[in-house]
């Protein structure tokens, strides 16, 4: 059977440096989930959009990775 459930990580009201650690550790724990797929809410501000998408663009365990603007405006990675 195969794994469909979607893990979130909401990081509204963390810095920049916690939002790394969290973003890198919630990579690797849906890795060793075998999750295909997560989502990371990080509102619209734009600190913590670049360090998720730092970190996003730099982990060797993502795949790919895109903005939804279709969650009230906020993005979602």
């Amino acid at each position: 059977m195969k794994n469909t459930l979607i893990k979130t990580l909401d990081l509204h009201g963390e810095t920049g440096d916690v939002s790394r650690f969290l973003v890198k550790d919630f990579i690797e724990e849906a890795y060793v989930m075998k999750l295909p797929k997560v989502s990371i809410v990080h509102g619209g501000g734009v600190t913590l959009r670049l360090v998720v998408n730092d970190v996003l663009k730099n982990h060797p365990k993502v795949k790919s990775y895109k903005l939804n603007y279709f969650n009230g405006g906020e993005p979602i990675v």
